[in-house]
């Protein structure tokens, strides 16, 4: 980097950071955060960021004893993790029952396991991403952007009436919009389906024996209008167009290219590869599961050579954090007392020295889970090198599109490919194969989940001015905690379907589209029937990516897995970024009028992603205690949605270059790095 970091809080500035108080702050948010996160994922198969909820909410309650900012960070940090262990739970916990590898999911030998599960994941999380963290970290390439959102909160608070107008003034739009969407004033989602030429229209094939079969045909695919999301908005408004491009891309790739191919090759023959009752009878119900079961494979193929790729961009980085990371196992001693505070971090022997006593314990529950001693050993094994790669994925993915969009299943599909492969080379199948390929992918899921959130939150200490080794130690208090409640919401929900009537995790009541996902996979690798050409088609899609020199071919292999419509709302905000920053040049504002819209725009976008995350933990709740909530329109219209984000998109450019300024007034202390 060309000139030193500077921490809002300055290094020499002493400043009381952890306190018993905040500790308890955070570890009450971390519970309810995550128990609400894994209500909503189970349901709906997302999860919303708890980063802005626990920043507001342990901003409001540690200034009623007029606490430091420092010590808002360690409450923030503790309160935001629970949602990441949620994360990890919900995508493969159930896949044990819906697999049927479990026989239930109560009793006491659900709940250890299931614990356990967690604690070891979310453990190896923290500690893998503390050996690279300073390289990911210090990465000037890497926006970060809801580190600098959840980073502007907390200054907000302490900079007085001047910062603060834009920040809560838009948590409070951000969060209306949200709860108007939900409440049906407008439509939040538009979904088209398009087609090119007559669906009916039919061609002649030549058959078996020299005849002819008529094929209907036809060029069709659905997309999706922007998800009109605040947070969205604001998360593509911060990592700017370029980024937001290049992730929007793969959704175009996905929907204008792949889906619409499949279908004009195959016609109805499609449905003969894909799952029973995979969709409705629909032509966008088809389109909708060719992009599940056909496009998102392809997608997870491009991501498993994306993250390889990442990593071998990043290995000099990597290398000197790691080669520091040893040599700390025979260097002399460091005393931490004599570093600056923003350099404070556990000893390199001490995390080394955790992830042996965790790795054996792995070797001990892989091998009762498969009933084999070579497997488990092979698989903890597998779980250690696939974990430490995918969790430093996670935290560059974080780094650059933020945990809220962090496509942790994805990885954990391709651990599950991995882990699954080797099981059978091994012989061991059938259930206890299943069972040990469902262990592994649970504990990298819970590991890379932790690993992008600690290292979000890492950032924000950096930006802040906090000390990284009472962020990991607050942090390993924290995940212990949240993995020792987390399984009691994920019980309590199946117990209820099932008393209702359901069948529990599975059912329509409670999908868990992620899990099932891992199970259906993890049935099919070990029993012979996955569709590798797909997993195939990706990598050397991927492949191609890198040899036409795309930027980061990982970040459009995640856009061909994430939503049409999320893609398509963060590149408007992009776009919006883009069209700020040219009026901002046309305008000719000097370096420090720049600086001002900057900081403006950060806040405000800020604001929008925390608003919308306040109000989504709140119909969370709703929908737990079964609370119906008022409807303004059963059918609404997208039009007024798109009016709405029209409006939104005019207020991230007006509030910014209005505050411009003078151009003799002095520039503000940067926003981003």
């Amino acid at each position: 980097m060309s000139a030193k970091h500077t921490p809002y809080v300055p290094e020499h500035l002493k400043m009381k950071e952890f306190s018993w108080a905040a500790l308890l702050l955070g570890l009450v948010m971390t519970v309810v955060l995550g128990a609400a996160n894994a209500y909503l994922g189970l349901r709906a198969g997302i999860t919303i960021a708890a980063t802005y909820p626990a920043a507001v909410i342990g901003m409001a309650v540690i200034r009623l004893w007029r606490g430091t900012i420092l010590e808002e960070n360690i409450a923030r940090t503790a309160g935001s993790i629970g949602e990441s262990v949620a994360a990890g739970a919900i995508f493969t916990l159930p896949a044990f029952v819906i697999a049927k590898v479990w026989p239930s999911f109560s009793g006491a030998e659900a709940y250890w396991k299931s614990t356990l599960l967690m604690i070891i994941g979310s453990l190896l999380g923290v500690l893998f991403v503390s050996l690279v963290r300073r390289a990911l970290v210090e990465d000037p390439e890497l926006p970060f952007p809801e580190s600098v959102a959840a980073s502007e909160i907390h200054k907000a608070g302490q900079q007085g009436s001047g910062a603060a107008k834009y920040l809560f003034w838009n948590i409070g739009t951000g969060g209306l919009v949200y709860l108007l969407g939900v409440f049906k004033a407008f439509a939040v989602e538009k979904e088209f389906f398009l087609k090119v030429g007559e669906l009916g229209r039919s061609v002649l094939r030549l058959g078996p024996a020299g005849s002819t079969q008529a094929i209907p045909v036809g060029a069709t695919t659905m997309v999706s209008a922007p998800s009109v999301s605040p947070a969205y908005l604001g998360v593509g408004y911060i990592i700017g167009p370029r980024l937001a491009a290049l992730q929007f891309s793969g959704g175009v790739l996905a929907w204008g290219v792949f889906v619409p191919l499949f279908l004009y090759l195959l016609g109805p023959r499609v449905q003969e590869f894909l799952p029973p009752n995979a969709h409705d009878e629909s032509w966008a119900g088809l389109a909708a599961a060719v992009w599940r079961y056909i496009v998102r494979p392809v997608a997870i193929g491009g991501m498993l050579v994306g993250a390889a790729y990442t990593m071998f961009k990043m290995r000099s980085n990597l290398g000197l954090g790691l080669a520091r990371a040893f040599g700390e196992l025979t260097g002399p001693k460091v005393e931490l007392e004599k570093l600056s505070r923003t350099e404070r971090y556990m000893s390199s022997k001490v995390v080394l020295m955790l992830i042996g006593v965790l790795f054996a314990v792995l070797c001990v529950v892989y091998s009762y889970l498969a009933e084999s001693i070579g497997g488990g050993v092979t698989a903890a094994v597998v779980m250690l090198i696939v974990g430490f790669f995918f969790a430093t994925i996670s935290g560059f993915l974080v780094g650059v599109i933020g945990s809220s969009n962090n496509p942790v299943s994805g990885l954990t599909l391709s651990t599950l490919i991995i882990a699954a492969l080797l099981m059978v080379a091994l012989g061991v199948t059938g259930p206890q194969g299943v069972t040990a390929v469902l262990g592994v992918a649970s504990v990298v899921c819970v590991s890379s989940a932790v690993a992008g959130e600690l290292l979000q939150d890492f950032k924000v200490g950096w930006l802040l001015g906090g000390t990284p080794r009472t962020i990991q130690l607050v942090e390993l208090v924290a995940v212990v905690v949240a993995s020792a409640a987390m399984y009691w919401p994920l019980w309590i929900l199946n117990e209820g379907n099932i008393k209702a009537g359901g069948m529990g995790f599975g059912d329509k009541a409670l999908p868990a589209p992620q899990a099932g996902l891992m199970a259906s996979l993890a049935q099919g690798i070990v029993g012979g029937e996955m569709a590798w050409p797909l997993i195939l088609t990706g990598i050397f899609f991927g492949i191609a990516l890198i040899m036409v020199q795309v930027k980061s071919p990982m970040l459009v292999a995640v856009g061909m897995y994430l939503p049409f419509a999320t893609t398509f709302a963060i590149f408007a905000g992009g776009i919006i970024r883009w069209i700020s920053d040219s009026l901002a040049a046309r305008r000719g504002l000097n370096e420090a009028q720049r600086a001002r819209v900057e900081n403006a725009g950060v806040l405000v976008s800020s604001g929008l992603i925390a608003g919308e995350a306040l109000c989504g933990l709140i119909t969370a709740y709703f929908a737990w205690q079964e609370i119906k909530t008022w409807e303004f329109f059963t059918e609404p219209s997208y039009v007024t949605g798109l009016a709405v984000l029209v409006l939104l998109g005019v207020l991230l450019v007006r509030i910014p270059l209005g505050a411009a300024g003078r151009p003799d007034e002095p520039a503000p202390p940067a926003a981003m790095m």
